[in-house]
C-alpha cells in the first residue's frame, strides 16, 4: 500500500454547513486531512476547497466518488499530478530576541523572502507565503536558531491550475 500525499481542489456552494459535511466525510472514514483551507471565489454562491491528504490510490479513488456524491460540491479537480501553482501562509513569532538574534531574523527574512510584519523590543513577528516545503525548511531553521521561542501557525495551502508547466 503505497501512501503520498495528494491534492484535490473542490467547487462547492457557498452555503452554511457545507465545509462541516465535507470534513465531516473524510471524519466518517478516518481519513486524515493534511491540509483544508476554503474560501469565496469571485462568484459569491460558489466556494472553493484545497485539499490535501495522505493515502493511498485505491483510497484517493473512494475519496474523490464520494466527493463526487456531494450535492453541494459543484467540481472535483485532482491536483496530484497537474500542474498547479500551490502556496501556503505562514505565521512565526520569534520570542525573547536580543540584538543578535533581530539581525539574524532579518538575514533570514531576505534570503527567505519573509516579511517582518511586527516586532518590538523582544520579539518578531514573520509572514511567509510559500510552499510547504520551503516552509516546513523555514520552521526548522528557527526552531534550531531559536530553541523554544518560536510559535508557528500555517493556515493551509491553496492552489490553482499552472497557466503554463514552466511556471510550476
Amino acid at each position: 500500500m503505497y501512501m503520498k500525499k495528494r491534492w484535490i481542489s473542490l467547487y462547492v456552494e457557498n452555503q452554511i454547513g457545507v465545509l462541516a459535511k465535507i470534513s465531516g466525510l473524510f471524519s466518517g472514514k478516518s481519513y486524515n486531512l493534511d491540509s483544508l483551507t476554503v474560501g469565496e471565489t469571485e462568484d459569491p454562491t460558489v466556494s472553493r476547497m484545497t485539499i490535501g491528504v495522505t493515502s493511498d490510490n485505491v483510497t484517493f479513488e473512494q475519496i474523490k466518488k464520494q466527493l463526487n456524491r456531494c450535492v453541494e460540491v459543484i467540481k472535483v479537480m485532482d491536483f496530484t499530478e497537474m500542474p498547479v501553482i500551490k502556496k501556503e501562509i505562514l505565521f512565526v513569532k520569534i520570542n525573547s530576541c536580543s540584538e543578535k538574534d533581530k539581525e539574524e531574523i532579518f538575514r533570514i527574512a531576505k534570503v527567505f523572502s519573509l516579511s517582518v510584519i511586527d516586532y518590538n523590543r523582544n520579539t518578531a513577528l514573520l509572514e511567509c507565503v510559500q510552499s510547504e516545503n520551503r516552509n516546513d525548511d523555514l520552521i526548522k531553521l528557527l526552531n534550531e536558531l531559536f530553541v523554544n521561542r518560536i510559535e508557528v501557525v500555517r493556515g493551509g495551502s491553496v492552489a490553482i491550475e499552472s497557466i503554463s508547466i514552466t511556471d510550476r
